[in-house]
């Protein structure tokens, strides 16, 4: 029940943003759960496969999907995904902490910044924008496999500045080419040791059933009060991450008489 909660309100805050649940699922695992960070990630990027799966069927119903840019993306994201999780696990859990804590903070400077950032996709060519796909795939690919995240939050921006994509077409073809960066991080995750799989028949219906229902409440409220809310919640979170003490050494054995 405590993970279905959890995913429930991951793919609640996820579908009202338009963001993966990671960000909010992964402390929420850690609090609650008493998990070790590295095995929140994993198991978050597992859950996120699902999520991309339904997600991407979705949105790809009412056309909003572009295979070859998800396809572009995808195939460079799936070789950094695995050397993103590898970086993770072999990371001190304060170390993972503080840089969970950085990326929320970016995440939420971006959030705010979004409405005011520059659109460069009429100086684009299409080789550029094939370029511009690899490039993306290649950055949130090692993002997700590193931070348990679907890396959407690096691919959407990109896709909406860069290439001209409307944000629904931008947000398809992320969930779309996630499904295989997600499974390729989540193995490399999973041969670790990094998933806890007791409490993945709890968490993926209820980011299932969250993202539907945040997705459907989006459209009834202003998107400037979604992100200003959200992106205070990531900060506030991000800053407690990031003051994650380092440990003390341990003393070493009294010298001898």
């Amino acid at each position: 029940m405590t993970s279905l909660l959890i995913g429930l309100a991951a793919g609640f805050f996820g579908g009202l943003v338009g963001l993966g649940g990671g960000v909010i699922m992964i402390p929420l695992m850690v609090s609650v759960l008493k998990m070790n960070q590295h095995s929140a990630h994993g198991t978050s990027l597992v859950a996120l496969v699902f999520t991309g799966i339904a997600g991407a069927a979705t949105y790809a119903l009412k056309g909003s999907v572009d295979i070859l840019a998800a396809a572009l993306l995808a195939s460079t994201a799936i070789f950094t995904a695995r050397a993103g999780a590898r970086f993770a696990h072999a990371l001190p859990e304060w170390q993972l902490k503080r840089a969970f804590g950085g990326f929320l903070v970016f995440v939420s400077l971006l959030l705010l910044l979004k409405p005011y950032l520059p659109h460069l996709a009429g100086l684009n060519t299409m080789r550029a924008e094939v370029v511009i796909f690899l490039l993306t795939g290649i950055f949130t690919g090692f993002l997700s496999g590193m931070m348990g995240v679907g890396g959407g939050t690096i691919m959407v921006p990109s896709m909406v500045l860069l290439t001209g994509f409307s944000q629904y077409l931008a947000q398809g073809c992320s969930l779309l080419a996630m499904v295989p960066v997600g499974i390729a991080g989540a193995l490399t995750h999973w041969r670790l040791g990094n998933v806890n799989a007791k409490i993945l028949p709890g968490l993926v219906p209820g980011i299932l059933l969250g993202t539907y229902l945040g997705g459907s409440l989006a459209h009834m409220l202003p998107e400037g009060a979604l992100r200003v809310i959200f992106a205070g919640v990531l900060t506030w979170t991000g800053t407690r991450y990031l003051r994650t003490p380092r440990p003390k050494p341990e003393p070493g054995p009294e010298p001898q008489q």
